[in-house]
């Protein structure tokens, strides 16, 4: 039978209907997608193992929730996807402002109208979306917005005395009464409005003003918080969090591989745009490094934490990057290079937060220095470590092994030494790129002895790679100068250093060393 052809109590009565507490609803359909191994949770990568089932075993137990984590963990995606755990429609008295179960109403309302329509009594189906509220804790949110207060202009209008519950006006949680109710940020909640949550979440029923309501709701509660806030801004009261039966500890992807997935399903690029630019997997996985390697930098606070919108909005610069260049040529397609990486900047600066020492570094120098972090731990994975040829260069000696295997740099190196100097232009058309990298010597033989199979395009990039990651490892030195990248020999870089004028947001941090 249609549901929806059911529309008085009667009718709903006679067709069997029977109702369930929000939590049960949850519970049920719950059971059902993991008896038939659905993902209740689509979309949520790299918490298959810890999150996921962390917060299946809290429905099942019909908890209320508290999401812990830095920013960035996708706990309101996670709260928000809880509503298709829900039934497709639900039945509700028509008209009542707190979803009112046409066979347990609640309200003055609902009871008035089945008083009056008895099995007449008009209902109406609400579809799972609407069965869902939000609320973003601000120090500004009232008792009045969450729970209720009494409407004086109500009260006016139907000639009421402020003693009948008909002059209430109810806030979002009531009106979110058979539904999920989700707040963001509960310490910075002020201490007070939070207290008024203690009788909702232990006794189930709300408090107006004056009036002696005993109204038991019937919500899921799932709250989020950032560990910060615990130190910063406020704190959930004691009390609170004693009712919040689940505390789960949500994390950022503990793997590249599951970073690079995030920000793949994430990252709004145009169709347009993935015709015309290509990106390799280093590129991608350039990318996701830089935000490892924010994590764990000293100039980068570790309370605030890095969020996944980084590599998301990085990704879709570096794109945009190679986009622009390619306009600016006339090129009908091209690939991202790493000389693409200075447009992940803006992005970066933007979603890091710095402790003292990072500050008077500046955001401009910290972004650079967690590119080249990015390269050096990448480069490694694709190319000899070059810390054992400046180790035989050190020491002057060689193993039988060492004298087997030479160091594979040392061509590079010598030309670089030898007076020579390559500029990159960073709006460069492609060939032209691709020409001046094959005037290094030793530089096509060292990526191709690695990667027979590669392209011209991919070893291009292989090759200005190499130039990054030796610059990196301090082989070679590398200079940004108004749009150009300069790459020449360390030594003559620090012999001549004294007669450039360089601002401060042109200095690598390798010509230091």
């Amino acid at each position: 039978m249609d549901i929806k052809k059911i529309v008085t109590l009667g009718q709903l009565k006679k067709s069997g209907y029977q109702s369930l507490s929000v939590k049960d609803e949850v519970r049920k359909n719950l059971i059902a997608k993991i008896q038939t191994k659905e993902n209740p949770f689509k979309g949520i990568i790299g918490y298959e193992d810890t999150v996921i089932p962390d917060t299946e075993r809290a429905l099942l137990s019909r908890h209320n929730i508290l999401f812990l984590g830095l920013r960035g963990q996708a706990k309101t995606r996670m709260a928000r996807q809880m509503v298709d755990l829900l039934d497709e429609y639900m039945p509700i008295i028509a008209g009542s402002e707190v979803n009112d179960d046409p066979l347990k109403p609640l309200s003055k309302y609902a009871k008035d109208q089945i008083a009056e329509h008895a099995d007449d009594t008009p209902i109406h189906w609400v579809h799972r979306s609407e069965r869902y509220g939000e609320k973003l804790a601000t120090p500004d949110v009232s008792v009045a917005d969450l729970i209720g207060d009494i409407d004086p202009i109500k009260a006016a209008n139907l000639k009421l005395s402020f003693a009948d519950e008909r002059v209430l006006h109810y806030g979002i949680i009531p009106r979110s009464n058979r539904g999920i109710f989700v707040i963001n940020e509960i310490p910075d909640l002020q201490a007070r409005i939070q207290v008024s949550l203690f009788n909702i979440l232990e006794e189930g029923d709300i408090q107006i003003r004056g009036f002696k309501l005993r109204m038991p709701l019937d919500i899921l509660f799932v709250f989020t918080a950032n560990p910060e806030d615990y130190t910063n801004r406020g704190s959930i009261v004691t009390p609170l969090k004693d009712r919040i039966q689940s505390q789960i500890l949500t994390h950022y992807p503990k793997t590249i591989d599951e970073s690079l997935a995030i920000t793949e399903q994430e990252a709004n690029i145009l169709e347009v745009q993935k015709e015309r630019v290509a990106v390799s997997d280093l590129v991608k996985r350039l990318v996701e490094q830089v935000a490892f390697e924010a994590r764990n930098n000293e100039y980068v606070d570790k309370k605030s934490g890095v969020s996944a919108r980084l590599t998301i909005a990085a990704y879709e610069n570096l794109v945009s990057s190679a986009e622009r260049r390619a306009i600016i040529n006339n090129e009908k397609s091209t690939q991202v290079w790493i000389s693409d990486l200075v447009g992940v900047i803006p992005s970066v600066t933007g979603k890091i937060e710095l402790v003292y020492e990072g500050e008077q570094e500046g955001p401009y120098q910290v972004a650079v220095n967690l590119i080249d972090k990015a390269l050096r731990s990448l480069f490694v994975q694709y190319f000899p470590n070059p810390e054992q040829a400046k180790k035989k260069k050190a020491t002057g000696k060689k193993s039988v092994d060492e004298k087997q295997e030479e160091n594979p740099y040392k061509q590079i190196t010598t030309w670089f030494n030898s007076h020579n100097h390559l500029d990159l232009l960073v709006d460069m058309k492609d060939e032209e790129k691709i020409q001046a990298l094959y005037k290094v010597d030793g530089l096509y033989g060292l990526v191709k002895k690695d990667f027979h199979a590669a392209n011209d395009r991919e070893n291009a990039l292989l090759m200005e790679f190499v130039l990054h990651g030796l610059s990196a490892y301090s082989l070679i030195s590398k200079k940004m100068i108004e749009g150009k990248i300069e790459f020449k020999d360390l030594m003559g870089s620090m012999m001549n250093f004294g007669d450039l004028n360089f601002t401060d947001d042109e200095l690598n941090e390798d010509d230091f060393r």
